[in-house]
Order: structure tokens, then C-alpha cells, then sequence
């Protein structure tokens, strides 16, 4: 799955840290089985994201402000808008991930997760929700993107994760990703780096995760 570099982030000129694209992911609004109390049933999502520019296959991917062109939502209130026009996950969580399914006993679990299994649009390496804050600014390529806020994963992750309680996890974890808003549309591709410009710095992501689960 992964094409990682082992080189921690670095701090740039500003003092914002430095990491990555590893993947830029697109879906399409599709049906998905979720489970709860017993029954099943059928709902449009477009979580399952696939991978459509990679360090081997570099393609450009046009931003526009209400997200990825390609991309679809189904449920604007949890995911689009102009401050959730783009997800972005951490790569470092997902052996964490893999670990949590096994432990789950998902039975697809000895398969590692593949770049946008978190429903991400950029998989990103070296930009943990602990060097983020609200209004920082992060550039890919000519991209100009804005932190907005952390994740509130919904049942959606259960299902596609395999398991009852993986938005539970992921909001006892503090392992969100975060939401951009596109302050500057442009193309970016994988391999890009990933600039962090800090904002104003009143609230970081890290403290929204820890009051979310005190």
C-alpha cells in the first residue's frame, strides 16, 4: 500500500511544519450497507474513496472551493461545503488502523488499507492533528488550503472500516484528520509537499479532539 518516506516533518521558514501528499483520492456517490440494532440498511455515501494520483502516477487533480474535481458527496452536512471542500487523513495512523480491524475481527483486516480507506481526499504524511490549528494555512502546489476543523466521523465508518465501533475509536483516538476549505483553487498531485502556514493559533485541532473526549 504504502509509498512513505521515513523522514519525520521538518519546520519551514515560517515555522509551520512541512509533510507530503501521498495520495490525492476522488469517490462517487454510491450505495452502502450499514448495520445498527440488529437490522440493515441502504444509504448513499461517498466515503470509499480510490486513489487517482499516487508518487508512482503523479496526475495533476484540479481544486476548486467546494473540493476535488471528480469528488462527490452525498451528505453535505457532514462532508462538502466550502469548510469541508477537502478531508485530509494522516498515512501514520493507519497501521493503528490495521491493528483496530484485526482486533475486530474484520475478516478483510489482513489486507492493509489502501491510500483513501479513511474516506480522504489527501492522504498526507507528516501533519499530525498535533502540529494543525484552526486557520492554519496548508499549500500544496498552487493550492491554498485553510484548517477548519477535526473530523466527527458518523456510523458511515463503521460500516466501511467493518466493524460497530469505529467512529468511537476514532474520536477516543484523537486520529480525525482534519477539514480544509480551499482558500486558493489551483492543481496539486501527489508528492506535492504540504506547507504549513500558521494562523492565528487560538484553538489547535489536538484541544477540539480533547474536549470532544475529555
Amino acid at each position: 500500500m504504502a509509498e512513505t518516506d521515513p523522514r519525520p516533518n521538518r519546520a519551514g521558514a515560517n515555522g509551520g511544519a512541512i509533510g507530503r501528499v501521498l495520495a490525492v483520492n476522488v469517490g462517487i456517490r454510491l450505495p452502502l450497507v450499514v448495520a445498527g440494532a440488529g437490522t440493515e440498511a441502504v444509504v448513499m455515501s461517498a466515503i470509499r474513496k480510490h486513489p487517482l494520483s499516487t508518487l508512482h502516477h503523479p496526475i495533476a487533480v484540479g481544486v476548486h472551493v467546494r473540493g476535488l474535481a471528480g469528488d462527490e458527496q452525498a451528505d453535505p452536512t457532514v462532508h462538502g461545503g466550502r469548510d469541508k471542500a477537502v478531508y485530509a487523513y494522516p498515512i501514520e495512523h493507519y497501521t493503528w488502523w490495521n491493528a483496530r480491524r484485526r482486533e475486530a475481527g474484520v475478516e478483510e483486516a489482513e489486507r492493509p488499507l489502501a491510500f483513501g480507506a479513511m474516506g480522504e481526499n489527501l492522504t498526507l504524511q507528516g501533519l499530525l492533528e498535533s502540529v494543525l490549528w484552526i486557520g492554519d494555512h496548508v499549500r500544496v502546489g498552487e493550492v491554498d488550503l485553510i484548517v477548519r476543523a477535526p473530523r466527527q466521523p458518523c456510523y458511515k465508518l463503521n460500516a466501511i472500516m467493518g466493524y460497530a465501533h469505529a467512529a468511537r475509536d476514532m474520536v477516543r483516538s484523537g486520529y480525525t484528520g482534519v477539514y480544509l476549505s480551499v482558500a486558493t483553487p489551483g492543481v496539486l498531485r501527489a508528492g506535492d509537499a504540504a506547507v504549513v502556514i500558521p494562523g492565528p493559533r487560538e484553538v489547535s485541532v489536538e484541544n477540539i479532539n480533547q474536549r470532544t473526549n475529555p
